[in-house]
């Protein structure tokens, strides 16, 4: 299966809360998009791995998406070196996305910038024909692919953005793909251990992220990107 967009995340709930938006918005455009999670999340204080893949499955109904896969990553301990890398290139050549988003290249969780720059470094050596590859659930060698354009979304650090993305009509249901986790967001029925991203103040910080973003272009709600290269439009008015 192709995609157009493929979301990578270092955990699962990243992607929701980095472009979860953008993504509702690209498959109500009739786009085919997919996540990949690196790890299960099972450093997490709270939950457990178990209730982690239960809860990325039913945000990935929410969203829509054709495809999730989880590649089991150690949390808190992958590494970007070659055993990753590879592993991360399968998975492009395996869906060959136009467009691939990552995490942030700064943030506060270290698997964040780590999980970005492994992403990056892969998309760039998936295009490499002297790498070899196959799947090992069919056993086909796989063929070169890079994606056209690598884009980071902005998590726990308020990055200024090289771009933004008008996702108005789309918030809600990024909030709802969110609030699946729910063993890992607000809950006042939860007994869990508190976290910095356990209270209500968190959930309403993302969707003001999104309102202020929106602000600043004339829209309802934003999400915002930074890029690894140059931005280019074919004409003026391809800006907002």
């Amino acid at each position: 299966m192709e995609l157009d967009i493929l979301v990578f995340g270092a955990h699962p709930d990243d992607a929701e809360l980095g472009a979860g938006a953008t993504i509702a918005k690209e498959v109500a455009n009739g786009k085919k998009v997919g996540i990949i999670d690196l790890t299960r999340g099972e450093l997490g204080t709270r939950g457990t791995p178990e209730i982690r893949d239960m809860e990325a499955d039913k945000a990935a109904k929410i969203l829509g998406l054709a495809v999730r896969e989880n590649l089991e990553f150690a949390d808190g301990f992958f590494v970007n070196d070659h055993k990753h890398q590879i592993e991360v290139i399968k998975t492009i050549r395996k869906y060959r996305p136009k467009i691939v988003l990552c995490n942030a290249v700064e943030d506060r969780h270290i698997d964040h910038a780590r999980g970005s720059k492994l992403v990056s470094d892969a998309c760039f050596l998936s295009g490499l024909v002297k790498i070899d590859t196959k799947l090992e659930e069919d056993g086909q060698w796989q063929e070169p692919w890079r994606p056209k354009a690598v884009y980071h979304y902005i998590q726990w650090k308020n990055l200024e953005p090289d771009f933004v993305v008008d996702v108005s009509g789309f918030i809600d249901k990024k909030k709802e793909a969110i609030m699946a986790y729910a063993s890992q967001f607000y809950d006042p029925e939860s007994d869990e251990p508190e976290t910095p991203i356990s209270s209500k103040n968190f959930i309403d910080s993302v969707i003001y992220r999104a309102r202020d973003l929106g602000r600043l272009i004339g829209v309802e709600h934003a999400e915002g990107f930074t890029v690894e290269r140059h931005i280019g439009v074919h004409h003026l008015e391809d800006l907002i």
